[in-house]
């Protein structure tokens, strides 16, 4: 979907999308927000109709649960137990679910590290939200706003601080070599998906490695605000360098908190995670 309008990171791995109460709420969505703008150059120029892809059975689909996106140091046990619990009833509904391994898969997080944080240094602080070299839509009224925060930068919150020193840190350093190499080993990563993608149809894995934590208390010490904020990305920076789109889905609770199953699939290919995503709600509606 365009991207116009929407304050960027970095524009190799911005990104929008829906998140709704249903999977055909989300479906509906995207297919109104998908598509060109006429601004944006970015976009797919095809519009898909992502609601068609609702209610259909999904007994010839192939999923691969990705071996490399459980058990990480972090990870609890029910949580793991729970998304493969959810890849058991796709099974149940008909789709053929194997085990693979992309070994490729663990080094996600150190690929995206070098683009999310000399990236959020480049376009957020020093670009004003915006940066340059991309064709679409600068709203200077944002510029404007996001251009103080140079001047206010205490006011900052600590997550986002850190982010900019290291940024900083590595740009004043190394010279953006760190971030040039994390692009080239994108390739690599974006490769090593579609390798195993040209024979399933869908990834399977945790959404985050952990049930949500508390929320750190007010006279927390920094260490702990910093844990909280970055623990859980081990299983989705991977897809925000790589493009693949991907969903997250409810596949229950423990101690009453949630847990989420993240579908991900080939580029342009929404509508198979849609049909599963969809199947699969439906079905746990009824257990």
């Amino acid at each position: 979907m365009p991207y116009t309008g929407i304050m960027s990171i970095d524009p190799t791995f911005d990104h929008a999308g829906p998140m709704t109460a249903t999977v055909a709420d989300n479906a509906l969505l995207l297919e109104v927000l998908a598509g060109p703008d006429g601004i944006d150059p970015r976009q797919w120029p095809r519009k898909v109709a992502y609601t068609d892809s609702l209610g259909q059975p999904i007994d010839d689909m192939r999923i691969a649960v990705v071996r490399e996106g459980f058990g990480h140091p972090n990870s609890e046990a029910d949580v793991d137990a729970k998304v493969r619990e959810g890849a058991a009833l796709l099974a149940k509904l008909g789709a053929t679910v194997d085990e693979v391994t992309i070994p490729l898969h663990l080094l996600g997080p150190a690929i995206w590290g070098p683009i999310g944080f000399e990236g959020a240094l480049s376009t957020i602080l020093k670009g004003n939200g915006f940066g340059t070299g991309i064709q679409g839509l600068y709203v200077p009224s944002m510029v404007d706003a996001l251009a103080v925060w140079r001047e206010r930068a205490n006011e900052l919150p600590p997550t986002v601080k850190i982010e900019i020193l290291v940024g900083e840190y590595f740009a004043r350093h190394y010279r953006g070599r760190y971030y040039g190499k994390a692009q080239n080993q994108v390739r690599r990563l974006r490769a090593a998906y579609d390798e195993v993608l040209a024979h399933y149809d869908l990834l399977l894995m945790p959404t985050m490695p952990m049930k949500p934590p508390p929320l750190p208390p007010n006279d927390a010490p920094l260490s702990l605000y910093l844990q909280r904020s970055f623990e859980f990305l081990v299983n989705t920076p991977s897809f925000d360098v790589t493009h693949h789109p991907a969903m997250t889905l409810p596949c229950g609770l423990s101690n009453g908190l949630p847990i989420g199953m993240m579908l991900v699939a080939k580029h342009f290919d929404e509508s198979s995670i849609y049909r599963a995503a969809h199947a699969f709600e439906q079905a746990n509606a009824q257990i």
